[in-house]
């Protein structure tokens, strides 16, 4: 698989990464074994780069890749915890006593002495403005429980309010077949910068695999249940935002447009994932995965040959047609 460099951080990322927000259980039960053999099955498959919280499952993902590492010392893998998310969302929570107490915890659950990564995890928009933020950021550098920092947006502006940052390493953003305003206005300045691009969310919570229909259901502790209207966090982490029946619509053209333009045997899933991190900016594009078939599916997804502007085309044309006047202005 391809390696990039992750921006500011000078690390070497495969471009598809595992985002392991599942393996905390909030998409519904994961077992700590089918945890453990997604992880193996990634990094058996050229995968490695992970990217956490200390909120998924309460710690749960961290402990879990925790263990993975104690047991891989020589994987050579680069771990993104974020932090943030365990106070009161108010610009006041971000502050280097908190910092400090969230990254020794995650620490504690990694294993390790310094994050490889931490990224405020989607704060309050005013916290990327402020300074203080910054220097208690660069602080946690110099005092070595961080190696370097970067964020986790919802919006754009967001991103570019952080990429003009000196020391941010990286940031981490939704972008996606379904939401195209990062690609066309964050993917260019964070390449100027040389800020390091995640991007979360490729499939639009598994719309763009084009396996879902009408009658598709969701376990009711999975957020596709419960958070269709941001009641728990922002709808915009939830099929992108998209309303359901829309984004189905979306999705059926989509797959119609993989089987025309991509090569054979390349699924709609590893067609979004690829056509994300063919973008020269994106550093790496980081699916999640329940079980060891969605692990390995993704990483071929790593593989895929050029999908061609007729794909880039067909992308916008989708997006134009169903999504841009109701997605675009949002974020």
């Amino acid at each position: 698989m391809e390696q990039r460099t992750l921006g500011r951080t000078g690390r070497t990322v495969s471009v598809v990464g595992l985002g392991t927000w599942q393996l905390g259980a909030d998409w519904g039960e994961v077992r700590e074994e089918d945890a453990r053999a997604v992880l193996e099955a990634a990094v058996d498959d050229g995968v490695t780069f992970f990217d956490t919280a200390d909120v998924y499952g309460d710690g749960r993902s961290e402990r879990l890749i925790g263990g993975f590492l104690a047991d891989h010392p020589d994987a050579d893998l680069t771990v993104a915890t974020k932090m943030g998310r365990r106070a009161e969302q108010v610009p006041q929570s971000y502050v280097l006593d908190h910092f400090r107490a969230w990254t020794d915890r995650s620490r504690h659950n990694l294993g390790v002495d310094t994050l490889d990564l931490v990224q405020l995890h989607c704060p309050p928009s005013a916290v990327y403005s402020d300074d203080a933020v910054y220097d208690a950021l660069d602080t946690l550098v110099e005092e070595g429980a961080v190696a370097s920092y970067g964020v986790s947006v919802e919006k754009a502006e967001e991103a570019l309010a952080a990429i003009a940052r000196p020391h941010v390493a990286t940031v981490q953003i939704i972008a996606n077949a379904f939401r195209l305003k990062p690609v066309e206005e964050v993917f260019p300045a964070a390449a100027n910068a040389g800020v390091g691009l995640i991007v979360r969310v490729p499939l639009a919570s598994g719309l763009l695999s084009g396996r879902y229909d009408e009658h598709t259901t969701f376990a009711a502790d999975d957020h596709r249940s419960f958070n269709r209207d941001g009641s728990a966090f922002d709808v915009g982490e939830t099929f992108s935002g998209v309303d359901y029946r829309t984004g189905l619509q979306a999705a059926r053209e989509f797959t119609e447009l993989v089987r025309a333009e991509a090569p054979e045997g390349v699924s709609p899933a590893q067609a979004a994932v690829a056509w994300l991190w063919q973008h020269d900016a994106v550093s790496t594009v980081i699916p999640g995965a329940r079980n060891v078939e969605q692990a390995r599916s993704n990483a071929a997804a790593g593989r895929v040959p050029p999908l061609g502007e007729a794909f880039d085309a067909g992308v916008t044309r989708i997006y134009d047609r169903h999504l841009r006047a109701e997605i675009h202005p949002r974020w």
